[in-house]
């Protein structure tokens, strides 16, 4: 039995347009400071890039529950 569900509906079925973009940053973020680290970047870079990807994470949740809430009304 195939299930056809999406992982986050929204109103049209398709992700926010905002969200379709900001997933493929964190995902780079999240690879580059995996080689930064890997590299031995500084200290400093690192943090610098990890407050970044909390600064996308932190967007994607917020407009995820807009999204989700928005389904609820």
């Amino acid at each position: 039995m195939h299930l056809n569900t999406p992982a986050l509906p929204s109103r049209d079925g398709v992700l926010d347009p905002r969200i379709d973009g900001l997933l493929p940053r964190l995902r780079g973020l999240v690879l580059v400071g995996e080689l930064l680290e890997a590299r031995g970047a500084s200290p400093g870079e690192i943090d610098e890039h990890a407050r970044e990807a909390g600064r996308v994470r932190d967007e994607l949740a917020r407009l995820i529950g807009d999204d989700l809430a928005g389904l609820a009304a």
